[in-house]
């Protein structure tokens, strides 16, 4: 399969906490595991990370408790489309606003670990632009 699929995990304001570029064959679940590994001593306030039905495996929540103390928590949609269910939102909000961005606006980057770079870069400014408005 073409292609690649952006992870993110965010904080509750919608800041990135990290991020990861995976081919788009790769399952959700599987790529969740890369995206958290190493991140329980840099983020030892986190307790529960929320997730959409994509990630509900009961493996992903077994490794999230056993590597990092972290319960998985699982919001479903009720119905199809697009509606506002929980706090997954944030998340949603924060592929938005790095949308915005002209080179995360599609996938120009021939390398992942550019790709990476570029949504740290566009994570920063937003931080930035929301630490101190001009």
């Amino acid at each position: 399969m073409k292609g690649r699929k952006r992870q993110i995990l965010v904080d509750a304001n919608g800041f990135l906490v990290a991020c990861r570029v995976e081919p788009a064959g790769m399952s959700d679940r599987r790529a969740a595991r890369f995206l958290t590994a190493g991140l329980a001593p840099l983020w030892p306030r986190i307790r529960t990370v929320i997730a959409d039905a994509g990630y509900e495996s009961g493996t992903l929540a077994q490794h999230l408790s056993e590597s990092a103390s972290w319960e998985l928590r699982i919001i479903k949609r009720p119905r199809p489309g697009f509606e506002i269910v929980g706090p997954n939102w944030i998340v949603e909000r924060t592929f938005a606003w790095l949308g915005r961005h002209r080179r995360l606006s599609k996938d120009y980057e021939f390398r992942v670990q550019s790709s990476e770079a570029l949504i740290t870069i566009a994570a920063c400014a937003l931080m930035l632009k929301r630490l101190a408005p001009s």
